[in-house]
């Protein structure tokens, strides 16, 4: 019997963050990427790590490390944003691939040396519209399998603003320059997306919920009654996906409704990391 591949998911939100997506309904961030490498990768042996609720484990033996999103400020650093970035570095040091989504787009940028800010258009909320592969991204193995041009699951209100060397752009859009990198650091490589492939749309319907009065504010939602609308018909959505009204209404397709497509990401970062190993 052959043994899977050991991965660190690292549930990068605070323990005030994490209990405030709870609180809306929505999934810990590290359960959803563990529910995601489950339906991928059945036999990997898979530990989480609520960051701030339990010590970091020895970091030799994995054969890739994961990291979610966050609700962290990366530009405006406390001791936790702190503790990730050089446990990033760390991880770097070692060689162990990563991967990520969000917060660790700009967690594997400002690690290796770049920047994150906020981004001046303000939170991208809901779907990425359009989200295009360069030259690069569509030659990297990242991205195989995608298309072009494409829609994923969103929600962030910072961006990278600097690469750091190593660092190559593969994707982006019209709201947020760098959708996708990868960066190569002292042996070590991070690839990340800025957007969400582990979300559904019952994920991204709590969210709005939860952050339904900057949304408001920023005019992704006319007001309640708007943002209830949205709430409504992506969690109606998420449970009878042949509702092809709901999905006209909401302007989604296969892009973000079939989880073969939307974790096309995280599989092909699986493969790499498995390649040549006997799992």
């Amino acid at each position: 019997m052959t043994t899977g591949p050991r991965l660190l998911v690292i549930d990068a939100y605070d323990p005030a963050g994490r209990a405030a997506i709870v609180g809306a309904g929505a999934t810990k961030a590290g359960e959803l990427y563990r529910r995601a490498l489950t339906t991928l990768c059945p036999n990997a042996d898979t530990d989480v790590l609520f960051f701030g609720e339990a010590n970091v484990p020895d970091l030799d033996g994995w054969d890739g490390v994961l990291w979610t999103g966050s609700s962290l400020t990366i530009h405006q650093p406390d001791d936790t944003v702190h503790d990730q970035i050089n446990l990033c570095r760390a991880v770097f040091d070692r060689g162990t691939p990563q991967f990520g989504s969000c917060w660790a787009a700009q967690l594997a940028a400002v690690a290796a040396g770049g920047a994150c800010g906020p981004n001046p258009k303000g939170r991208e909320f809901g779907i990425s519209r359009k989200i295009t592969l360069n030259d690069a991204g569509a030659q990297h193995p990242l991205h195989s399998g995608r298309p072009r041009a494409f829609d994923a699951f969103t929600v962030h209100a910072d961006m990278v603003t600097a690469l750091p060397q190593g660092a190559t752009v593969l994707a982006g859009n019209s709201f947020t320059e760098v959708q996708s990198l990868a960066v190569d650091h002292v042996g070590g490589c991070f690839w990340a997306v800025q957007y969400h492939p582990e979300y559904d749309l019952k994920e991204v319907a709590r969210l709005a919920d939860l952050r339904r009065a900057s949304l408001i504010a920023q005019g992704t939602f006319a007001d309640d009654t708007d943002a209830d609308r949205f709430i409504s018909a992506a969690e109606d959505l998420n449970v009878t996906p042949e509702r092809s009204d709901l999905a006209w209404s909401l302007g989604v397709d296969e892009d973000v409704l079939d989880p073969r497509t939307r974790l096309i990401e995280l599989r092909n970062w699986l493969d790499h990391v498995v390649t040549g190993k006997p799992f």
